[in-house]
């Protein structure tokens, strides 16, 4: 495969990685993304709520989109996975991200920035010949098999949001 970087700015390098299933809780949300910490801010009481159950954090917390619609509401889940199986309650639901080839990158900055990395991301995936597990839907949205946003960062030891690392994985079709 072609890692030709001309479609973004310099430094961009997405990779496809294999990616095995993955168990995750997570509380779930409508939301328009110019509302979008109606979801984002629920991730530290999961976090919580995970920690005093004493379920170990299996990697980063994320948003995973399971719609996403620019001008309406998009179905979102705030989520963080686990090593092992916990019995959710309440809001919090369980699931398993799926196993599959993702396409990946890693961005530095503000997460308002991340509309272009994820326009770079796309682009440089239809350079490629790369299919998305993603169906179009009729009013403009997309419904996605699994993109995620996951936080690498904690902002406990980075409160700077301009220094965050953020990486995308938008699973590619089979």
């Amino acid at each position: 495969m072609n890692s030709d970087s001309s479609t973004a700015a310099p430094g961009f390098r997405p990779e496809i990685v294999d990616r095995p299933e993955q168990f995750y809780v997570c509380i779930r949300g409508s939301v328009r993304m110019d509302h979008f910490a109606v979801i984002a801010d629920r991730l530290g009481e999961l976090i919580g709520w995970a920690a005093a159950q004493g379920a170990e954090f299996a990697g980063a917390p994320f948003f995973r989109f399971r719609t996403v619609d620019m001008a309406g509401e998009s179905d979102v889940e705030a989520g963080i996975p686990l090593t092992a199986p916990v019995n959710p309650e309440g809001d919090i639901r369980a699931g398993y991200l799926p196993a599959g080839r993702y396409a990946t990158v890693v961005r530095t900055g503000h997460p308002d920035g991340l509309f272009d990395t994820i326009t770079a991301l796309r682009t440089w995936a239809d350079h490629e010949g790369l299919t998305w597990d993603m169906t179009p839907l009729a009013d403009g949205a997309e419904r996605w098999g699994c993109r995620l946003e996951s936080y690498l960062t904690d902002p406990r030891v980075e409160p700077d949001m301009n220094k965050w690392q953020i990486q995308l994985a938008f699973r590619l079709a089979d």
